[in-house]
């Protein structure tokens, strides 16, 4: 799954925020800004786990920062070990 989120979402510890979050959940991945302003998710994990993560980053409070959110489906390929924040 891959989620790009535009709004107020760089600079206010968003990505912190994500990767807090993850490691409640059975997922892998990363989280990353983009030179655009938007911040892109990149998650791994059954698709239960891969929504259920989804809400909470709502739940978490960091639905005011979020303007859009475009979510991509797609199958894992294994890439992540845990769940990082990548430069």
């Amino acid at each position: 799954m891959q989620v790009l989120y535009s709004g107020r979402v760089q600079g206010v510890g968003f990505r912190y925020a994500v990767r807090t979050l993850a490691a409640g959940y059975e997922v892998t991945g990363a989280v990353r800004n983009l030179a655009d302003g938007r911040v892109e998710l990149t998650a791994e994990g059954k698709k239960k786990e891969l929504e259920a993560f989804r809400e909470s980053i709502h739940e978490a409070g960091l639905a005011a920062n979020i303007r859009n959110e475009e979510a991509i489906w797609s199958d894992a390929v294994g890439g992540f070990k845990g769940f990082a924040i990548e430069k």
